[in-house]
């Protein structure tokens, strides 16, 4: 009861062959992970970016939109 038989080790072989086996998955599966957390990133710079330039022209196209009326 103290040791691994044979089939508890051809167990833990195949999982760890699925996991770590191949070209890397484990890498890719990170390499992945981080590009879209520097998507979303960018993302969320991009969009603050545009709301303070946006912001301003929309203000100052308002206001000479009313000069002109006026």
């Amino acid at each position: 009861m103290g040791s691994f038989s044979v089939w508890h080790w051809a167990i833990v072989l195949v999982v760890v062959a699925l996991v770590f086996g191949g070209r890397g998955k484990i890498s890719g599966l990170m390499g992945d992970a981080a590009k879209g957390i520097r998507a979303f990133k960018e993302g969320l710079k991009d969009s603050e970016a545009a709301e303070t330039n946006v912001a301003p022209v929309k203000i100052l196209a308002e206001r000479e939109k009313d000069e002109a009326r006026s």
